[in-house]
């Protein structure tokens, strides 16, 4: 993704996080806490420094790299909030995740779905991305109407799998290839054509399971 390029679909659109838009990406979290504070990634072994300049700084390294592409979504061009593929690999896997927040008084805009359809098409079309993944707390209800909305299929269960707000929690996964979405995400979404059953988990999933104490 070129550094000054914007993908927009009427009011929405994604565009590669810039060094200025730390102050209010670090405003909007922190006027947000409540908001977000479940849904976070945070570390094993303790708090880490709340500095959006440092971690802008971070996550464009990553992309110069080649191992991420660090995006803030918008509305009407102002940020909404950030959307980050990550853990981007290459040859014989050609994969990689979806991550992202959106502010709360950008909530129920339709921001979320149409900025992974856009980001998801831009991995699919310019970087030779194969397959998109994105894992979702099952208390997530926000983030599962996504998936949904977009048909992500369902792929399992993956146990304690990312540490957030303050423990190892439980996700489901789901996941597209390119070839299931020959005529993008975005298209797809906005003609009416996802199937309806496959975001679909299973009734019976398995649970977090604890061991006995000896």
């Amino acid at each position: 993704m070129e550094p000054t390029s914007i993908r927009r679909y009427g009011p929405i659109g994604i565009r590669l996080v810039r060094p200025r838009d730390a102050r209010v990406l670090q405003a909007e979290l922190l006027g947000n806490r409540s908001w977000l504070r479940p849904w976070e990634a945070t570390s094993p072994d303790g708090p880490v420094s709340f500095d959006m300049r440092a971690g802008v700084r971070r996550l464009l390294q990553q992309y110069r790299d080649g191992g991420g592409v660090p995006l803030v979504m918008e509305y009407d061009g102002e940020v909404a909030g950030q959307l980050n593929v990550w853990g981007i690999a290459r040859g014989s896997l050609a994969s990689a995740t979806i991550g992202y927040w959106v502010s709360e008084r950008f909530a129920g805009r339709g921001i979320t779905p149409v900025s992974v359809a856009l980001a998801t098409d831009m991995c699919f079309t310019e970087l030779n991305i194969h397959r998109m993944e994105i894992c979702i707390r099952p208390e997530n209800t926000a983030s599962l109407r996504v998936v949904q909305k977009l048909g992500f299929r369902y792929e399992g269960f993956r146990h304690r799998y990312i540490h957030i707000d303050g423990d190892w929690r439980d996700h489901y996964a789901f996941a597209l290839v390119r070839e299931e979405v020959p005529e993008g995400v975005l298209r797809r979404f906005i003609d009416g054509r996802v199937p309806a059953d496959a975001a679909v988990v299973p009734q019976t999933p398995p649970q977090d399971v604890t061991e006995p104490s000896s």
